[in-house]
C-alpha cells in the first residue's frame, strides 16, 4: 500500500477503544498500543489484556493498529498468534515498525487481502518455516514519525500467506540481515515496533495476541 501516511495523528473517526492496556506477562512492561488512521470509514479496536487486541473495520481509508514494543529491536523474536484473520480487500498482517538515523520505515507482511506488497525486487530470505520477497520502495515528501519527509520502506513479504490460528513467530534478525545484504541498512535508532493489523479501502476483523 504505497499510500499517504501516517503517524502520530489521532483521529475523530468512530471508534470503541474498549479496556485498558494491562501489561501481563505475555508481553514486556514496554507494551505499545499503536493506533493510527486516517479517518475513513468505521473502525472498533479493543486494546485488550497484556499483548491482545482485535479489530472490526468498515469501508475503511488507511490505518494501522497494532501491539508491541515503544521502542524496537533488530534481535527481537517477536511471537503471535492471530486466532482471527478476516480481510475482505486491501489489508495486511504484518511486523511493522520505523527507525531514525536513518529514517527508514518497514514490514515483514506475513498474511495480507486480496493486495500483494511489491515494489523494487532485491533478493529473498528465509525464516520462520516460509520465503520471503525483500522488496524497496520509496516515499516522497510523505508524511513520518519526524514529520513529512522522502524516506525509504523496506519490505519483507512472504510468498505465500502464512496460516493463522497458531502460535508463530518472526525472527527480525534474519530479516534484518537480508537487508542489509542486499544494500537496505536500517537506522541506528529505533521507533516502536508492532505486530500490526493494516488496512486501506476495505473491510474485516482481526484478533491477534503478540508476545
Amino acid at each position: 500500500m504505497n499510500k499517504v501516511k501516517r503517524r502520530t495523528v489521532w483521529s475523530a473517526v468512530m471508534v470503541a477503544v474498549l479496556g485498558l492496556c494491562l501489561f501481563g506477562a505475555s508481553v514486556s512492561a514496554n507494551t505499545h498500543w499503536q493506533y493510527w488512521t486516517d479517518g475513513g470509514g468505521t473502525i472498533y479496536a479493543n486494546n485488550g489484556p497484556g499483548g491482545n487486541y482485535s479489530v472490526e473495520w468498515y469501508n475503511t481509508g488507511n490505518f494501522v493498529i497494532g501491539k508491541g514494543w515503544a521502542t524496537g529491536s533488530p534481535d527481537r523474536v517477536i511471537n503471535y498468534n492471530a486466532g482471527i484473520w478476516e480481510p475482505s480487500g486491501n489489508a495486511y498482517l504484518t511486523l511493522y515498525g520505523w527507525t531514525r538515523h536513518h529514517l527508514i520505515e518497514y514490514y515483514v507482511v506475513d498474511n495480507w487481502g486480496t493486495y500483494r506488497p511489491t515494489g523494487e525486487w532485491r533478493g529473498t530470505v528465509y525464516s520462520d518455516g516460509g520465503t520471503y520477497d525483500i522488496y524497496h520502495t520509496m516515499r516522497y515528501n510523505a508524511p513520518s514519525i519526524d514529520g513529512t519527509a522522502t524516506f525509504p520502506q523496506y519490505w519483507s513479504v512472504r510468498q505465500s500467506k502464512r496460516p493463522t490460528g497458531n502460535n508463530v513467530s518472526i525472527t527480525f534478525r534474519n530479516h534484518v540481515n537480508a537487508w542489509y545484504n542486499a544494500g537496505m541498512h536500517l537506522g541506528t535508532s529505533y521507533s516502536y515496533q508492532v505486530l500490526a493489523t493494516e488496512g486501506y479501502q476495505s473491510s474485516g476483523r482481526s484478533n491477534v495476541t503478540v508476545w
